[in-house]
């Protein structure tokens, strides 16, 4: 195991006043800026900046710093926080009140462009990897919920209970105005996350309520979310709530729910995925519909599912309430004779006879016991048979013969990759 060693040379606090929108109650900004040595106590030394509170102006975070996140650290309306490529953000211990997160505020925006080379990391602080490096040594895909996690909150239109145009996001109290989510702007800009890995998160917040990997409150289309990786959240690895953005290039592994979670009529296309699944994860897709009478359909593309045959966790997708949307050219292996694809009422049912849920080009490596493909497709409804029956847009298929799934070349960037996560 690497050793890092610590040394003290400066230490600089700032406190500014701000206020978040809807909420007049002053915010504390607060930094501190030590310095770490990395490989050690060899070579140059490395300053560990410690935010907590709101941010109210426009700031950049540099790769020759390490981020602590104090608690939580709000990007206010109207504020751009920009990270550059190959920084390293690391979220602090802590539960309930005391969980560290990175939250941009419905009118904030985060600039965050990694690059393969250099993707920004979000980690633990317990997490001894330093400035330069991709990855550190004490820590695994088994160490989940050692700090909170990213959520960006939009403008774009979610789909919720009573038709309200606003929501507060899962994970944040109530009183909490910074995780408000939802408006009527559909190209709602909240900036780029672009080649970021999002690791060991997933804190609680209390009972059953923990935060996401990366969580997604409307954010519309205007905003670009590309090559994200999530690894070893206790919740789900990303959760759409709601909006319009469009994701391409993701990996999720081993988190201890549900890998893509979409609710509340998500109407955007998420585009090359790969899943795999740890012992503690529970769905690799888990899909709900619209909460209100607005409508919104998504498209699931090119996705590559590896399950879990150790523990008895780990289920294909799960269709629930009113889900809309396409489900296309997914391969699915590696899964357990108990695992299915369901349908989970007649609501969603009668949505697959209609048309507004549809699947196509699954290709599943059958599981050993399983003797039809269609055998993996349940429906649940009560009162409504899917018509024709359901699983018929599948096929089985031997382990590297499949035609459809994900490009897993374009994730060798990910901390997956570098563990050999993504050897199959």
């Amino acid at each position: 195991m690497k050793k890092l060693t610590f040394a003290i040379i400066g230490l600089l606090s700032i406190t500014l006043t701000g206020c978040f929108k809807d909420d007049d109650t002053p915010i504390v900004i607060e930094e501190t800026t030590i310095y770490q040595n990395g490989n050690g106590g060899t070579g140059e030394t490395c300053p560990i900046i410690v935010k907590a509170g709101g941010i109210a102006l426009d700031e950049t975070w540099v790769n020759d710093n390490i981020y602590i996140l104090d608690r939580k650290v709000v990007v206010q309306d109207g504020v751009t926080l920009t990270i550059e490529p190959g920084t390293i953000i690391k979220g602090r211990a802590g539960q309930g009140s005391l969980s560290s997160a990175l939250i941009v505020a419905q009118g904030g925006k985060i600039m965050a462009q990694g690059t393969p080379q250099q993707p920004i990391i979000f980690t633990s602080e317990s997490d001894n990897i330093t400035c330069g490096e991709t990855s550190g040594t004490n820590l695994d895909e088994n160490n989940r919920g050692l700090w909170g996690g990213l959520l960006i909150m939009g403008y774009a239109p979610c789909s919720l209970s009573g038709d309200v145009v606003t929501a507060q996001i899962e994970g944040i109290p109530a009183d909490d105005t910074f995780g408000l989510y939802g408006g009527t702007n559909p190209t709602d800009d909240s900036g780029v996350l672009s080649y970021i890995s999002i690791r060991h998160g997933g804190t609680l917040l209390g009972d059953g309520n923990e935060i996401n990997g990366l969580t997604l409150g409307g954010v519309g289309s205007g905003t670009t979310i590309d090559n994200i990786e999530v690894v070893a959240n206790v919740d789900d690895g990303i959760e759409f709530f709601g909006g319009s953005v469009n994701a391409t290039n993701l990996l999720i592994w081993a988190v201890g729910d549900d890998s893509l979670d979409i609710d509340q009529a998500y109407s955007g296309t998420i585009d090359n995925a790969v899943i795999i699944l740890g012992d503690n994860s529970d769905h690799a897709l888990e899909i709900d519909g619209p909460e209100g009478n607005l409508l919104g359909s998504y498209t699931i593309q090119n996705v590559t599912m590896k399950g879990n045959l150790v523990t008895a966790n780990g289920e294909y997708a799960d269709y629930r309430s009113r889900a809309m949307g396409a489900n296309n050219n997914i391969f699915g292996f590696n899964f357990k004779d108990s695992s299915d694809v369901e349908l989970d009422n007649d609501a969603v049912a009668e949505n697959y006879n209609n048309g507004t849920l549809t699947f196509s080009n699954w290709e599943i490596v059958l599981p050993s016991g399983v003797a039809n493909i269609t055998d993996i497709f349940n429906n649940a409804a009560s009162a409504t048979t899917p018509t024709p029956g359901f699983g018929t847009e599948a096929t089985a298929v031997n382990f590297g013969s499949q035609t459809v799934g994900a490009n897993t070349s374009v994730l060798s960037w990910t901390y997956a990759s570098e563990l050999g996560a993504l050897n199959f």
